[in-house]
């Protein structure tokens, strides 16, 4: 404990404290004992006991700064995590009951889910807003608090001792009644933007994991494709060597040997790209969830494209409003701002200020009364705050509808675009059936030379394409199908993606 604090506590035990301070860094400090006032004993016992007591009062605020929390020390290099085995996962922190649920990491390697729950526990943006959350509920602690009535005390001092004069003293206790009108207002005001910073912050978590989730699918698909591109990389590398080997012996033209090169190319120039990619994706990966960026996330080798019920879908649009968490944080944030209107409104008349006094003059003559400060509403009368609250609320309003508009949009355009996929899906996958037995029998009719090298070339780039295409159009599919998760909320309507 610093000297501040050291100081503070003592008054708590009883030490008590006289002395002239000075405001420090960390608080008050004392810097030399002196009497509080350096009147005679006599002088000083003429102080009235509850001008005596306003002076301890006094100290006691001063000392009581010294008793201040102590500030947790800055951490001196990152926290990220480097492994994901050193990852804790707690199921109580989860928001979301089917990642509660789900079994985490079962075979070894990570799910989509498995990648959603850690990124709601680990996400550094997350551990933030959920800080800036204790903070709104902090203010609306604040603001649930009475207002503290005001204590005014001045003393007089004669310029010449005479018979008959004493020092003089006024002292006046006094509440604002408009605070007071305005604080049940205010009050419900500060509890809705809590439970609104509460429901973004969810709002917010959906957002993790359905980035989350979107990068996980980017990666299986890409690690994927990096494996089909590998695979026909050999063929074509085999192929181009079989042919340089045999333009070298005269066996074969230059003909023969350029459409091998330009496949073997055309095919490394794909994997160079996709390198790039799948390093990106897998730092953006990292960083969503904690991770230092070179820290391996095994992720299961493929996933599963699932049927979705597009009526139980659209079924759950007009039952959105009470499951979103952001379209649920604007109405809470509407409220809200209702309760300022009407505080506003609270605001119009005049300002009431009570007190009471108790005073004594020069000549010893002790008085008590009270005293009403009003404000009269003649130029302003709070129009200005009143106009302001109401074309917020306004603003509110539309901003819910536009949000109610757009989701419905979203979820009709990704339903649609599920549909034209799906469809193309179908068309792809009967195209590669045919392409592979082509290619079947254009690899057996090229090694008995039946076939030129282009033709043969042109087959096997042409179901090459179909594959990479094959590959993108179900990575359209599963980022759809996260999206529509993320904008619809958990529901059996949509399977979940294995």
């Amino acid at each position: 404990m610093d000297e501040s604090g050291a100081v503070g506590c003592a008054w708590q035990q009883g030490a008590g404290i006289s002395g002239r301070t000075q405001f420090h860094a960390l608080g008050f400090r004392v810097l030399e004992k002196e009497p509080l006032m350096r009147a005679s004993p006599q002088r000083r016992s003429d102080l009235p006991g509850h001008c005596r007591a306003a002076g301890w009062m006094l100290a006691l605020a001063a000392s009581l700064a010294g008793c201040a929390d102590t500030m947790p020390p800055l951490p001196t290099g990152h926290t990220l995590v480097g492994s994901v085995a050193d990852l804790r996962v707690d199921r109580s922190q989860l928001p979301f009951p089917e990642l509660a649920e789900h079994p985490f990491a079962a075979d070894g390697a990570l799910d989509l889910d498995d990648i959603a729950t850690l990124a709601v526990l680990n996400n550094p943006d997350l551990k933030v807003a959920r800080a800036d959350a204790g903070v709104t509920h902090a203010q609306a602690f604040a603001a649930g608090l009475l207002p503290d009535p005001q204590l005014q005390l001045t003393r007089d001092f004669p310029d010449r001792q005479e018979a008959g004069t004493t020092n003089a003293f006024n002292l006046n206790l006094s509440e604002d009644l408009n605070a007071l009108l305005r604080h049940p207002h205010d009050k419900r005001a500060a509890e809705l933007d809590a439970r609104k910073t509460d429901l973004n912050l969810l709002w917010q978590e959906w957002q993790v994991v359905a980035k989350a989730r979107t990068l996980g699918v980017k990666l299986v698909q890409e690690q994927r494709l990096q494996r089909v591109l590998q695979e026909n990389r050999r063929l074509f590398a085999d192929r181009y060597q079989r042919t340089e080997q045999a333009l070298e012996r005269r066996l074969l033209a230059i003909d023969a040997v350029t459409p091998h090169l330009t496949a073997l190319q055309d095919v490394d120039k794909q994997l160079r790209d996709l390198e790039r990619q799948v390093n990106t994706d897998a730092h953006d990966l990292n960083a969503l969830l904690g991770l230092l960026p070179d820290t391996p996330v095994p992720l299961r080798a493929q996933l599963a494209v699932p049927d979705i019920d597009e009526s139980a879908v659209l079924a759950l649009l007009p039952d959105l409003p009470a499951r979103r968490p952001d379209l649920i944080a604007l109405q809470a944030g509407y409220q809200a701002e209702d309760q300022r209107v009407r505080a506003a409104l609270a605001s119009r008349f005049p300002t009431f200020n009570v007190g009471f006094t108790r005073a004594r003059d020069t000549s010893g003559v002790y008085t008590h009364g009270f005293g009403v400060t009003l404000s009269l509403p003649l130029f302003n009368g709070n129009r200005g705050n009143i106009a302001i609250e109401e074309a917020t609320r306004e603003k509110l309003r539309r901003d819910y509808e536009s949000r109610l508009d757009t989701m419905q949009s979203d979820v009709h355009r990704i339903l649609s675009e599920q549909r034209i996929n799906a469809r193309q899906l179908r068309e792809v996958k009967e195209g590669i059936a045919s392409l592979s037995t082509a290619a079947a029998d254009a690899d057996a009719a090229f090694r008995a030379r039946a076939i030129d090298a282009l033709a043969y070339v042109t087959l096997r780039a042409s179901l090459l394409s179909k594959q990479v295409e094959e590959i993108n159009l179900e990575q359209s599919i599963l980022e759809q199908r996260v999206a529509l998760q993320a904008l619809i909320g958990p529901t059996t309507a949509i399977p979940a993606l294995k």
